[in-house]
């Protein structure tokens, strides 16, 4: 598995510096370490740590202690006016029996699993979200250089029929045509430029990174290549069912309902305690009276121990219990069937991803195709333009062409790349990344 990386494209801001590029697997890897969301889930990990403390502290013992003093005054033959006197009492319960007991142990340790869980589906979804973004950045950039190249292209068709309209060889329609179809190339490279800026925003904000006046944001580096992939559709889903994050938190919010269930269904059971009272008088002075004797000299005064158990059942319910059980049986149904959803929906998403790489790879064997033409003939022309063969009118239309299709070839690839991604997300193998298509794409 590889290490899990990050990469920051450029934000073109007017007000923003520019830095160096960035590497995706440096995006993912800011994204993890400063992601204001996993940030966040990180604290509601810690949080449901000491929640769980709630729900075991039902099966804790409690202890009580306690000190008492004081002074007595008053004339009494044989004693002082003034007598100071104390004394300590403890008492200990624990439980021998409680149904609640279990279930509540049960529900902490599930309260932490699924805060963890929380935690790995905010990663996936962040770094997904980057991952998206950082293709969508470089997909408009190779866009716009493509997109600019091909009008600079069309500039020269036009600077031609304008040459030749002023001679007198075509009429003012060919020179016009030339120079709308050029300039219906501005508002695609003002889109490629947009998209581009408003996915380096993302790119930043995903890594949690500061973008006030004089932010540097460095640009995405590489380029989208297209590669031949073939997956093995079957087994990828058994293996997606098993460790997806956010099938694993399903599953861990039913079993969370179930014990809450319990826990309530457990006021229908008995509770036996264990119980031990004491307490310890260090004056000898002080007396309790002795109800059984009626001789004062009977009232002696000594610390003790009472030991034994307390036994509570609640016989009516009043529909309290009951009620709430129902309810909480109903939450964990409903938990049941959003699982079942999700697991059924498993194999028709990953089913549409594979159709959707093997659509994209029978375009683009097609384009590739049609590209190695557009490209032949340019070659073709440009050496019968050397002869004066053709003019550089015809040369220039297919120059253009061919850089037509070279976009539409930059496009399959970023659909491929955004498959890929799509894929590694609904396999659960979202922490390898498409250079690993060796172990990623079977």
């Amino acid at each position: 598995m590889k290490r899990l990386k990050i990469i920051l494209p450029l934000l073109i801001v007017s007000w923003v510096a520019t830095t160096d590029g960035i590497t995706l697997d440096t995006l993912l890897q800011k994204t993890v370490d400063k992601n204001p969301e996993i940030q966040k889930t990180k604290h509601d990990l810690e949080q449901a740590s000491g929640h769980r403390l709630v729900f075991r502290a039902v099966g804790l013992p409690e202890a009580t202690i306690g000190v008492i003093g004081g002074a007595q005054g008053g004339h009494r033959a044989g004693e002082k006016p003034i007598q100071p006197f104390g004394f300590a009492y403890g008492s200990f319960s624990q439980a021998i029996f409680n149904a609640i007991v279990p279930p509540s142990f049960r529900r902490g340790d599930v309260e932490l699993l699924i805060a963890q869980q929380r935690l790995n589906v905010a990663v996936v979804e962040q770094l997904h979200a980057a991952r998206l973004a950082f293709y969508t950045a470089i997909y408009n950039r190779s866009l716009k250089s493509v997109r600019v190249e091909q009008r600079q292209r069309l500039e020269q068709d036009v600077s031609s029929q304008r040459d030749r309209y002023e001679s007198g060889l075509v009429d003012r329609g060919a020179f016009v045509g030339a120079e709308v179809q050029m300039r219906e190339l501005d508002p695609r490279i003002e889109a490629a430029q947009r998209a581009y800026d408003g996915a380096l925003l993302k790119l930043n904000e995903a890594m949690g990174e500061y973008l006030g006046r004089g932010a540097k944001v460095p640009e995405p580096e590489g380029e989208l290549r297209y590669a031949s992939v073939d997956v093995d559709l079957d087994p990828e889903i058994e293996t997606a069912l098993e460790r997806r994050p956010d099938l694993q938190l399903a599953r861990l919010l039913v079993r969370a309902a179930n014990e809450d269930q319990r826990i309530i269904e457990a006021a229908y059971y008995p509770t036996i305690n264990a119980v031990v009272y004491g307490d310890y008088i260090p004056v000898s002075g002080v007396r309790r009276e002795n109800q059984e004797s009626p001789r004062r000299s009977d009232n002696v005064i000594s610390s003790e121990i009472r030991a034994g158990a307390a036994y509570t059942w609640q016989v009516v319910d009043n529909g309290k219990t009951y009620g709430a059980a129902l309810k909480q049986r109903s939450a964990r149904e409903i938990n049941e069937l959003l699982l079942q959803k999700l697991e059924a929906d498993v194999p028709r998403e990953m089913s549409r991803i594979r159709d959707d790489l093997a659509a994209i790879g029978a375009k683009h064997r097609s384009l590739a195709g049609a590209s190695a033409a557009a490209e032949g003939n340019a070659s073709t022309l440009q050496q019968n333009l050397a002869e004066g063969v053709v003019a550089q009118f015809e040369f220039r239309q297919a120059e253009n062409d061919w850089l037509e299709v070279k976009s539409g070839l930059i496009t399959l690839a970023y659909q491929q790349n955004l498959a890929l991604a799509e894929w590694d997300r609904a396999t659960g193998r979202y922490f390898q990344f498409s250079h690993d298509r060796g172990q990623n794409v079977r």
